[in-house]
């Protein structure tokens, strides 16, 4: 427990007044709004912070939890983990180590927590292909834009020297062909971000996996907090999962996805 120090991550907050109608009223309001929402935000936050440090663990995971449901931040979802972990719930810990990183691929301290509470849990990290791997590298929406604008580029690159009626240097296509280049792998890590919103995982401790979605199925082996699943489908009350040693349902308060909601 030593290893995991609780962080104070600052929340920053952006509101911008729009124009409607007359404006100034209307961007007024708007603007309170934004600042009664971020000031909601924080409150939550702040008041998660002084019930860890109170020793409340129950009530401040609840106040992160519900600062993260208003304002998704990385920050945030790192001291929800920690609070998660020293409350004595694994999964829910590592649950919210990997939404932060989801969030943020370069937050060092979601990476070493996650290090740390694995070592300990003795599960591994979820089983990533190639492409998903590469998803990692960016936080998902960069890879949107970073499609879009090579995309862009390219099609400048060849197109705009036709319209100017000049003749296509050399760099002008070795430009093309890079952004192309670029623009596929883009969106080969686009498919892997997606990919992974059907990974998951175990949030209770010796959760069983079933045979069948009925709480009469049979046990097929027992699943430890914080383990990773892929999901396959659901049906009522239970999900199917693939996990690192087989296949089977799960109750699906027992089982979460890392993608954010």
């Amino acid at each position: 427990m030593s290893d995991l120090r609780f962080a104070i991550y600052d929340l920053r907050f952006c509101r911008t007044a729009r124009r409607f109608g007359c404006g100034i009223v209307f961007a007024a309001l708007f603007f309170a709004t934004g600042i009664g929402h971020a000031a909601a935000t924080n409150d939550w936050f702040t008041q998660g912070v002084a019930l860890n440090r109170a020793g409340q663990f129950p009530e401040a995971a609840a106040a992160f939890a519900q600062s993260e449901k208003i304002q998704p931040a990385a920050g945030t979802l790192v001291n929800l983990g920690i609070t998660e972990w020293q409350r004595g719930r694994a999964g829910a810990a590592i649950l919210a180590w990997e939404q932060a990183r989801w969030i943020d691929p370069f937050d060092a301290r979601a990476e070493a927590d996650l290090r740390f509470a694995r070592a300990v849990a003795q599960v591994e990290e979820p089983p990533l292909k190639w492409f998903e791997t590469a998803s990692t590298w960016l936080p998902p929406n960069a890879w949107f834009w970073l499609a879009g604008a090579s995309l862009w580029l390219a099609v400048g690159a060849l197109v705009l020297p036709g319209i100017f009626r000049r003749r296509k240097a050399g760099w002008q296509q070795t430009l093309a062909a890079l952004a192309f280049g670029l623009f596929l792998f883009c969106l080969t890590a686009n498919f892997g971000v997606v990919s992974r919103t059907q990974i998951g995982l175990v949030l209770t401790k010796n959760a069983p996996l079933l045979l069948t979605p009925t709480r009469e199925g049979e046990v097929i082996a027992t699943l430890t907090a914080g383990e990773p699943a892929r999901q396959v489908r659901t049906r009522g009350d239970y999900v199917f999962i693939r996990t690192l040693g087989g296949s089977g349902w799960i109750e699906q308060s027992q089982f979460r996805l890392v993608c954010p909601k």
